[in-house]
């Protein structure tokens, strides 16, 4: 009998017949059972071999040797609203309160391929991020902003290309050579499918697109992530840590056979490959997640596509706190939620975090509230001394064990998707999003059963006075929509009219579409235009309703 077993039987036992625990068993969001109590023997046997050394395979411990005792991770506020001019001048105001990275919001009209003025557009322009029709939007919204200095994210998909190109354009008129430009469009069109929804083209042609970027941006970009795959959306849609890690490595699988399939070599692309993690309040299970994402990713890249250089086996990530975990009734509790969310990532050892803002249930936040979110980064980094350890919490017996079991039940869902063809395959059949959607349903069951406790509202309730919330002034979209006319009837028009043929001409080929589409863009072309002209060729895609 072990030492554990003994006291499971005789000192716990006796404590639990006295006084029972607080509910019949314990589990984290993904199910998985927690013991009392972690020791040794809970954890399989050749843990060092697992673990291995911090910027050493299979990075269980972190990508970088020195981790953040080199540097803290990057500090990006995700921002965007209204037209360029007013989100210009918030991320001015957050470079200068410490944030040390941009991460641009689009509105829907720019992630789905519409102009301002598109009837389609009406109600949306400048309402869930900053409206971008043209080139000479882009130049308004990274006005006095050094390119060359400043690493930028953009939440962009089906028209991560356009979005590219178009801050290549810039980075360009400011006197930065592509070479030089150094970020993450997301581009992750197979979560939109499974998850989110701003797509517009079929799978086909988007991962085309996709893989064109790749090899664009390897050539051209260097520096630059041509892709964020992206497990965030499938967690705020409610999917568990597990499922989280599984779609994410499993969309990242899809389209490494992709591009490898279009002739790119693995170790040519795989090394800026990033990938963007949501944040929860179940601290163990999450540092857990974010460990095991990594070593699973590594044995992937070296076992099945041969990779060769430590590089493309590194899973660099972004994490932001989970948006979903945010509530709309005692708002100020959500940043004490932020807090332990942040934490966890960092003790997963993120490379880039975004703190969410207590109001963001209510609306788009306020400078307030962002300011509090970026000081919750700043003590952390600076005050908690958690950064000041590699992986403080390796070799915990929980943290371990956790890390084996996220990892395994990972693996399972992974060879199930490679049972039925793949990922792409997996969300035709609907199988992803019916598992998500039994996740999110099971959590929302134990909520309202109170079974899972949410402070503030099946909990703990109060009135709390209102807070101020922003509000997007709707005259900003008749400026919007007249900036784009007024852009039609100043430019030359041949030219443009000439560059978008071009782009639709490289869509019926199979020629790389991203030279192109940098054309276009100086020619002053709009999104809008660039994208119909995709439309023509590629078509539009209907989802599947998954019942």
């Amino acid at each position: 009998m072990t030492d554990k077993r003994k006291w499971l039987e005789t000192t716990f036992g006796k404590a639990v017949k006295k006084a029972p625990e607080r509910r019949p068993a314990f589990e984290t969001t993904s199910g998985i059972r927690l013991d009392p109590v972690y020791a040794a023997g809970d954890v399989r046997e050749g843990v060092d071999e697992r673990l291995g050394l911090p910027g050493e395979y299979p990075f269980t411990r972190g990508v970088q040797s020195t981790m953040y005792r080199g540097r803290f991770w990057t500090m990006r506020q995700y921002a965007g609203f209204g037209t360029a001019e007013e989100s210009n001048k918030r991320y001015r105001y957050l470079l200068a309160s410490g944030q040390t990275g941009l991460s641009v919001a689009f509105d829907l009209p720019t992630q789905m391929g519409r102009d301002s003025d598109h009837p389609r557009a009406r109600g949306e322009v400048g309402k869930v991020g900053v409206a971008i029709d043209s080139v000479r939007d882009m130049a308004t919204l990274l006005d006095g902003i050094p390119l060359g200095q400043v690493s930028t994210s953009m939440t962009i998909n089906a028209t991560g290309g356009i979005l590219l190109a178009l801050y290549q354009a810039i980075g360009e008129q400011q006197g930065v050579a592509p070479a030089e430009l150094q970020g993450t469009i997301q581009n992750d069109i197979l979560k939109e499918y499974a998850a989110r929804g701003t797509y517009i083209y079929p799978p086909e042609p988007s991962i085309r697109f996709i893989t064109d970027i790749f090899a664009y941006t390897a050539k051209v970009m260097p520096k630059w992530n041509p892709i964020s795959i992206s497990g965030y959306h499938i967690r705020e849609a409610g999917s568990t840590a597990v499922q989280e890690v599984a779609f994410t490595l499993a969309d990242g699988i899809a389209y490494v056979e992709a591009a490898v399939r279009a002739g790119l070599d693995v170790d040519a692309f795989a090394g800026r490959l990033s990938f963007f993690f949501n944040a929860h309040n179940n601290l163990l299970e999450e540092v857990a997640k974010f460990r095991a994402a990594r070593r699973l990713w590594a044995r992937i890249m070296k076992e099945r596509f041969k990779a060769k250089d430590p590089r493309s086996m590194m899973l660099r990530f972004h994490t932001q706190t989970a948006g979903s975990a945010l509530t709309a009734q005692q708002p100020d509790n959500n940043i004490v939620r932020v807090t332990l969310q942040a934490l966890a990532a960092v003790l997963g050892g993120t490379q880039s975090l975004h703190t969410n803002s207590r109001d963001e249930a209510l609306g788009l936040p306020t400078e307030a509230s962002v300011r509090v979110a970026l000081r919750t980064q700043q003590i952390i980094a600076n005050e908690s001394g958690v950064a000041d350890v590699i992986d403080p919490l390796g070799g915990s017996w929980a943290v371990e064990a956790l890390t084996d079991e996220i990892e395994g039940r990972a693996q399972q869902y992974l060879t199930r998707i490679d049972e039925m063809g793949g990922m792409v395959q997996a969300i035709s059949k609907g199988y992803v999003q019916r598992e998500i959607q039994e996740a999110a349903y099971a959590w929302q069951r134990r909520v309202e059963a109170k079974e899972e406790l949410v402070v503030g509202v099946n909990a703990f309730k109060s009135e709390d006075p209102p807070v101020p919330v922003l509000k997007v002034d709707p005259a900003l979209e008749v400026a919007q929509a007249a900036r784009v006319q007024a852009l039609r009837r100043e430019r030359d028009q041949g030219a443009a009219q000439a560059a978008v043929d071009a782009v639709r001409r490289a869509a019926r080929g199979t020629d790389n579409l991203m030279p192109v589409i940098v054309a276009a863009v100086k020619a002053q072309a709009t999104l809008g235009e660039i994208s119909d002209a995709l439309r023509d060729v590629f078509g539009e895609y209907r989802e599947n309703v998954v019942l």
